[in-house]
């Protein structure tokens, strides 16, 4: 048995203030918790209702039934485990490498496949507007898959940041210059948008050039969804 209080803190993780308030947050399945295990996140808890799914055995394991699963999962149908961890403090901004950086992006999903694709790419740095939503979110480290335990994502005033930043500035405007026909740097900054609004005005002023995925299809497509942006314009740092 787990205690009701245990339950309800759990519960309460999935709204960002509580997330922040005690400075946790939980994932769901075997893939995603092993990942973070095997990183540096410190580990709080991990709930499991069948003993079959682990296969090591540690102080903060803890059995559970399938109904108080159900309680805790924001999953229709749990997969059996659920690890709760302690959000870790931001690391050192590292500035040798290319920086993808996020202007209040809004979906979970988004936010989740961008981070996979950061890790994909060798992409060790991403920074996120303060609005952007919380990397911690369930549904974000659900579409991670993990690859969260391998980013440095770091959420803080973007302005001041690029103020700062000794690279160029990229960013992705509709308007922008063929990122096929742009001279690129070893290193810089690249900056997507809102999935709405693209680039907030405020930043747009700190751009050093723009870039834009040309159009070969219908006109009438209005945009490219911003995680699929992002993966074109990684795809492209990384060939050159």
């Amino acid at each position: 048995m787990v205690a009701k209080s245990e339950l309800k803190l759990i519960r309460s993780l999935q709204q960002k203030k509580y997330r922040n308030q005690h400075q946790l947050f939980f994932v769901e399945g075997k893939k995603t918790i092993q990942e973070l295990l095997n990183s540096d996140f410190k580990p709080h808890s991990v709930f499991y209702s069948d003993q079959n799914i682990l296969d090591f055995s540690a102080p903060f394991l803890h059995e559970i039934s399938a109904s108080e699963l159900q309680q805790i999962s924001m999953l229709k149908k749990p997969n059996g485990v659920l690890g709760v961890f302690h959000i870790p403090k931001p690391k050192e901004i590292n500035n040798k490498d290319w920086i993808v950086v996020l202007d209040d992006v809004r979906d979970p999903g988004n936010l989740g496949t961008i981070i996979r694709l950061c890790d994909w790419f060798g992409i060790q740095n991403l920074v996120c507007s303060r609005n952007t939503v919380d990397c911690y979110n369930p549904k974000v480290l659900q579409a991670t898959m993990g690859s969260i335990s391998r980013v440095n994502i770091t959420y803080l005033d973007l302005a001041n940041f690029l103020k700062g930043a000794n690279s160029i500035i990229y960013g992705a405007f509709m308007d922008g210059k063929s990122v096929y026909e742009s001279e690129l740097s070893d290193k810089g900054v690249i900056i997507l948008g809102n999935e709405a609004n693209g680039i907030s005005a405020q930043i747009e002023a700190l751009v050093s050039q723009k870039v834009s995925i040309p159009q070969y299809g219908n006109k009438t497509t209005e945009s490219l969804n911003v995680a699929t942006a992002s993966a074109i314009l990684l795809n492209e740092i990384r060939r050159r």
